[in-house]
């Protein structure tokens, strides 16, 4: 055994011989930047060990050793906050007060019934038996009690008024973000967000997938449930309540993020037809999930519309309810993948574009998350450029706003030309310099590659022509389309300007466009705060017309349309 110690974090652990420095620190409960999932191709996990630059995927330990990560794994800017709607408050999740009586002679009912008639739905609440074997000995303690209920289940019986709680989840590919709500009014009582562990073991959902199907779900499904567990404690200590209040929990991500919470084999995303092995809404014992709440605490689930347009898509429809509107209108989620829905409440179409997680920092060779020292924003000005980074830090990489900015400045600048390809004019013309290394947070700069701008290309034509296919499946032109709502961290932040001059989605919808920031967690929280709106997901979902964007041979073509970039105005 082999003593290491990361220096940065202050954590030190034995490992056997020959274990990579990558495993060294999974161990170690840190989580590595490791996009390409430890293949050795994208270099994000580079470290210093014995003072020697080195991949942590690639470099066995073989003797003790300190290791520096290089970067912290604090400082991310992650999207917490949604357009919120206003909600009627109608939870399921409901605190009642009933008279447990001696019966009057002649009442042959039982104890049971003659609780649950007290209770609001209680002709449809299910037997519990040990609850009702209980109720003799409770009307014997005190005639008023408060009874939890959620949903058809009693949930507990007590003698004083609980602080009851909701907790709503948004698990993102790359994030995940967590609510706390009083369940007697619906007010948000705390939030938390980190980033998600299961990027460790890649950037993307087929090569966590591709992970699952060789190693098992156990890791991906144990560190994410374990993560969601951890931020339940600490939204609960913040808001000064117990985890034992907590009775609902509900998670959104996209099919991929369900299906590992969820411990069940994603094979079936993986291989045409590329269905869910399972897309209903759920309700589930959370304790059998890993999460510690209320001891009969439910898991709530929103249903998955497809392969690859999940339960947060589903969330999105919750919060915007584009399905009630008469407007037409398009949303669509950027992120490590882009889902997009069109249309309103006569017909709604979907579907799923592998934009690729190069907005997310991977496969860019400058690229990073939104982390302090990510270059945000760029502008060419009068022959100058200029640039902001997030806390506005010492500049160390590209995050995907910043990185979308470069290539539009310059791309009206006229260093790239409508193919991609770019002249530089500097000392290698097939790599811009934004950020020397003199003036930046590492050894090599800030700058962006050929190679970098083919990603973009590829990212953004997806988008593009996924938009396409949508108007046409709906019969309609862009003309057509009222309002835009851009969700996600990514849309959140980019410059909508930027997006639209390198060709993501036509100019004629930049001044329909709406941010609406964490859509997918609103509804998740809009799932709990009314049962009826939840209950209904489950007919639009089934209503919603998905567009397989795999399989088309037109995709394909408008694919390719889409990678130059659109003629200058």
């Amino acid at each position: 055994m082999y003593r290491v110690k990361f220096i940065r974090e202050g954590k030190e652990i034995q490992v056997e011989a020959g274990t990579k420095i990558l495993e060294a620190e999974r161990m170690a409960g840190l989580i590595p930047d490791a996009p390409c999932g430890g293949q050795g191709k994208c270099g994000k996990c580079r470290v210093k060990a014995d003072m020697q630059s080195v991949l942590a995927c690639q470099t066995e330990i073989r003797k003790d050793m300190e290791v520096d990560t290089l970067v912290s794994d604090s400082g991310y800017e992650i999207l917490t906050e949604g357009s919120e709607r206003k909600v009627t408050f109608r939870p399921d999740l409901t605190q009642q007060k009933a008279v447990l009586c001696k019966p009057e002679m002649g009442d042959n009912s039982s104890e049971w019934e003659r609780l649950v008639r007290q209770l609001a739905n209680g002709d449809h609440i299910k037997p519990d038996l040990k609850i009702a074997s209980e109720l003799y000995r409770y009307r014997k303690e005190a005639e008023e009690w408060y009874v939890i209920c959620a949903g058809d289940e009693i949930l507990d019986i007590s003698r004083e008024e609980k602080k009851i709680c909701f907790a709503a989840f948004d698990i993102g590919t790359t994030t995940v973000v967590g609510y706390l709500l009083d369940a007697l009014d619906g007010k948000v009582l705390a939030l938390k967000s980190r980033m998600n562990p299961q990027a460790q073991y890649g950037a993307d959902v087929i090569m966590r997938a591709n992970y699952a199907l060789e190693h098992g779900t156990e890791e991906l499904s144990s560190c994410i449930q374990k993560a969601v567990d951890e931020m339940i404690g600490e939204l609960a200590e913040d808001a000064g309540r117990e985890r034992t209040d907590i009775c609902q929990v509900c998670v959104v991500g996209n099919t991929c993020m369900h299906h590992l919470f969820l411990e069940i084999s994603p094979a079936s995303l993986v291989h045409a037809p590329y269905n869910p092995a399972f897309s209903q809404g759920l309700t589930l014992k959370a304790e059998q999930y890993g999460l510690h709440i209320h001891r009969k605490g439910q898991l709530i689930m929103l249903p998955d519309i497809a392969g690859y347009v999940g339960a947060d898509t589903c969330g999105c429809i919750l919060t915007l309810r584009q399905d009630k509107q008469e407007e037409t209108s398009l949303m669509i989620d950027i992120g490590t993948n882009g889902e997009m829905v069109l249309g309103n409440r006569e017909r709604l179409a979907c579907c799923s574009t592998a934009a690729g997680p190069a907005f997310e920092g991977a496969k860019i060779e400058c690229g990073m998350r939104g982390a302090l020292g990510a270059v945000d924003h760029v502008v060419y000005r009068d022959g100058n450029w200029e640039y902001t980074t997030v806390g506005n830090a010492v500049p160390t990489g590209l995050c995907g706003s910043g990185l979308i900015d470069l290539v539009a400045q310059l791309y009206k600048a006229g260093f790239i030309d409508e193919s991609g390809h770019l002249e530089s004019r500097q000392k290698k013309s097939n790599v811009f310099m934004l950020v020397p290394s003199e003036k930046s947070g590492n050894d090599r700069g800030v700058y962006l590659t050929q190679k970098d701008i083919g990603e973009v290309q590829l990212a953004k034509a997806a988008i593009a022509a996924g938009i396409h296919l949508l108007m046409k499946q709906l019969g309609i032109t862009e003309k057509d389309i009222d309002r835009v709502y851009i969700a996600g961290a990514f849309g959140n932040y980019m410059n909508p300007e930027s997006a639209a001059e390198i060709g993501m989605f036509p100019l004629s919808l930049l001044d329909k466009i709406t941010p609406v920031g964490n859509a997918a967690g609103e509804g998740a929280k809009t799932a709990l705060l009314n049962a009826q709106e939840r209950k209904e997901m489950n007919q639009v979902v089934r209503n919603i017309e998905f567009v397989e964007l795999a399989a088309s041979p037109e995709f394909q073509d408008c694919f390719v349309d889409e990678l130059c970039f659109p003629e200058m105005e």
